[in-house]
């Protein structure tokens, strides 16, 4: 059973989650499993492999957020803004992606999930301008100086960058600094995984 196996995985971790939250991050992964038949949203297809691959690999990062507001830039599905969204419901997640589609289906979760934190936009980020960000958020979007690149605009004068990674890096474009490397341990997940928090230098 998913649950009982999510419930597992999050015992591995010193991540806080009530049920409510596992029964919402569950229905989430149906929904993934479901339109991904149609819709082609990711490349993992078994919801089990998803709970690791998307759901854990997305929650780590959730104790060394700091702020309010956060923007997940190429967020695809929704990762890992959904999952962050899902277990903060303190915090807003504006969830970025230029393809209608997984906006469409953002909108359906938003929905089904009743998410009142979260609000999916179709945009290519380089042209949203609407607002100012705590955290830029990204995972597997683009190279990190792409990233920085493309969404210099995006965070306000307190906000940092947190860029998910599969390895470290110190190549930084001039104007950026790494305020810290955090080695990140996801539960079953074979693979190396850190979080990069980054900070503008003005």
């Amino acid at each position: 059973m998913l649950k009982n196996r999510l419930t597992d995985l999050i015992k591995q971790t010193d991540l806080v989650v009530n049920e409510k939250q596992i029964d919402q991050l569950i229905d989430y992964v149906g929904m993934l499993d479901k339109w991904n038949k149609s819709y082609n949203l990711t490349a993992v297809r078994d919801p089990n492999e998803m709970l690791i691959k998307h759901i854990m690999d997305s929650l780590v990062i959730a104790p060394y957020l700091q702020g309010q507001t956060f923007i997940d830039v190429g967020t695809g599905p929704g990762l890992p803004g959904v999952p962050l969204a899902i277990i903060n419901q303190d915090k807003k997640f504006d969830l970025v992606d230029s393809l209608g589609k997984r906006i469409r289906f953002l909108k359906q979760v938003q929905f089904e999930l009743n998410l009142t934190n979260i609000e999916p936009v179709q945009c290519r980020i380089e042209t949203y301008t609407d607002k100012q960000f705590d955290g830029v958020i990204s995972r597997a979007f683009a190279s990190l100086a792409d990233m920085l690149s493309w969404c210099h605009h995006l965070p306000n004068q307190q906000g940092l960058f947190y860029a998910l990674k599969s390895a470290e890096t110190d190549h930084l474009p001039e104007g950026y600094t790494i305020v810290k490397t955090i080695p990140l341990q996801v539960p079953e997940l074979n693979a190396k995984r850190c979080l990069l928090i980054i900070k503008p230098v003005l």
